[in-house]
């Protein structure tokens, strides 16, 4: 960390638990009797409260999205080349929301958080959310900070998922919904992808049906081959090509199974560091939640008839190495959009690196990005 903090950056920030007393009903038929959200803050809220934007995460995303907690951070929020002032969201103009959603392992009541009724963490007694679970407390949470109608929802991946939610849970109450590297449903193979991660998770001898708290362990096994599995996803083979090639460590074979190329050892690197950083019950939950996203479901798998609820403009961006989430799903969107007579626009985004481009600042992406969120702080008189 630098003795001083860079100029466009939202500074030091701290994050605040909020508890909520009222249950919360969920789509699995479950209630949640009282729960937390932990979230950040950048900027100021305007004084008719017309300027916020929520900012909705990944699957392993936090509230933690800019600035940095203290002086001694080596790095800042996961998405603060995007937020801060001079960034696309100007925290100049506009007063940014970020959360920890409900299920999550970073403050909010999940399956590492004590039950009440029990006295001991949730794991796996914790109740399957929905994305909609999350918009729904999403949108009680902007009434505790008095945002009646956010500005702009935005997201990337997860995040877009529910920024699209957003539109059509509560049309009346957002403006813009920006939805960046996102699906509105997941394709069979990606289930397939999650559905290896879990089982992964579940086959590790130290996952005791989801209770492993109770043993005092935890499945890193596990954890770290389902990361490993979904890292793989996330870029691209060029990016990958670019970064690691077929480099080995040692510039040499050693005919074993250790690590020998570099991609190798990348890969462990970042599933061990996941695996003792992210709780697995909350790994399975969240992608759960990305399976069970449809919102065409409800309507004979019609997505345009779906996307008559909504009446915010949209804003849809695209990566073209995404092959998680790629363009096409964002073009079947878009389509479903423009027949449905909604607002759109849209942009593919010629970047290298896969799904994980919607979280690096190239030009033309924060040049879109930047654009059209100068025209909602427009609007709005910020």
């Amino acid at each position: 960390m630098p003795d001083s903090l860079p100029p466009d950056s939202v500074g030091i920030v701290t994050p605040q638990t909020l508890h909520f007393d009222s249950p919360l009903t969920l789509a699995c038929g479950q209630t949640l009797d009282s729960y937390d959200l932990v979230i950040e803050t950048y900027g100021t809220l305007n004084a008719d409260a017309s300027n916020a934007v929520l900012i909705c995460h990944a699957l392993s995303g936090h509230h933690h999205a800019a600035g940095y907690h203290s002086m001694d951070d080596r790095k800042p929020g996961w998405w603060d080349s995007c937020i801060g002032p001079g960034k696309p969201i100007d925290t100049r103009r506009f007063f940014v929301v970020s959360l920890n959603n409900l299920g999550g392992c970073n403050g909010s009541t999940g399956p590492n958080a004590t039950n009440p009724k029990t006295g001991k963490t949730y794991g796996p007694d914790f109740p399957v959310i929905t994305v909609q679970d999350w918009v729904h407390s999403q949108a009680i949470l902007a009434d505790r900070l008095g945002i009646e109608c956010w500005a702009a929802v935005v997201g990337g991946s997860l995040g877009g998922m529910q920024a699209l939610q957003w539109s059509l849970s509560y049309p009346n109450r957002l403006r813009h919904a920006l939805i960046i590297a996102s699906t509105p449903r997941l394709t069979a193979q990606n289930i397939a992808f999650n559905e290896v991660a879990r089982k992964a998770i579940t086959s590790d001898p130290e996952f005791h049906d989801g209770r492993y708290h109770d043993f005092d362990t935890l499945p890193r096994q596990g954890l770290m081959l389902a990361r490993m599995v979904g890292h793989i996803t996330y870029l691209s083979d060029a990016s990958m090509g670019e970064k690691f090639g077929r480099e080995l460590r040692d510039q040499a074979y050693k005919f074993g199974y250790d690590a020998e190329f570099q991609v190798e050892s990348y890969l462990r690197y970042q599933g061990e560091r996941f695996s003792e950083s992210f709780d697995a019950n909350t790994y399975l939950l969240m992608t759960r939640a990305l399976d069970y996203f449809d919102p065409a479901y409800e309507f004979d798998n019609n997505l345009a008839a779906a996307l008559t609820q909504a009446s915010c403009e949209f804003l849809v961006l695209s990566f073209s190495t995404d092959w998680r989430f790629s363009p096409a799903r964002s073009e079947e969107l878009v389509n479903a959009m423009i027949a449905a007579r909604r607002k759109v626009s849209y942009a593919e985004i010629d970047a290298p690196w896969g799904h994980d481009a919607f979280l690096i600042p190239t030009p033309r992406y924060t040049d879109i990005f930047g654009a059209y969120m100068g025209r909602v702080a427009r609007e709005v008189g910020a």
